[in-house]
């Protein structure tokens, strides 16, 4: 049986942009080199906005605001599962350092859809966009 992740994923803003970050080679193809949103597991005892906070916080030494809860997808790669919380963020400070991916953008709400994002990201994307 596959695997099942609850995972939170931050959607942070500056000004009028929204940060997508470039994930690198993975063991799965179908999420190497992809666009998401900056997030991950939630851990044992963890709130999803404690998760969000420190994952931010770990791999983008980034702090950021949560602002309220945006949209939930459920998504079925072939080797796992996820339950993926999102959340619109703001930031003070848009600067970051780049610990785990190896690209970001900031980015137009109507430029999200030019890049190649992982599919359990895709309907936060398209909700983004289409309100």
């Amino acid at each position: 049986m596959n695997t099942h992740y609850e995972v939170v994923a931050a959607i942070i803003r500056s000004k009028d942009k929204i940060l997508c970050v470039q994930r690198g080679k993975s063991k799965y193809d179908y999420i190497s080199d992809k666009y998401e949103f900056p997030g991950g597991k939630m851990e044992a005892g963890e709130t999803k906005e404690e998760t969000i906070k420190r994952e931010v916080l770990e791999e983008l030494n980034m702090v950021i605001e949560i602002q309220e809860q945006f949209l939930t997808v459920i998504h079925h790669y072939p080797d796992f599962s996820i339950t993926m919380h999102s959340f619109i963020c703001s930031c003070e400070n848009p600067n970051l350092t780049l610990t785990e991916h190896i690209d970001f953008k900031w980015l137009l709400k109507d430029e999200l859809s030019n890049l190649n994002w992982a599919a359990a990201d895709l309907p936060i994307v398209e909700k983004l966009i289409n309100g």
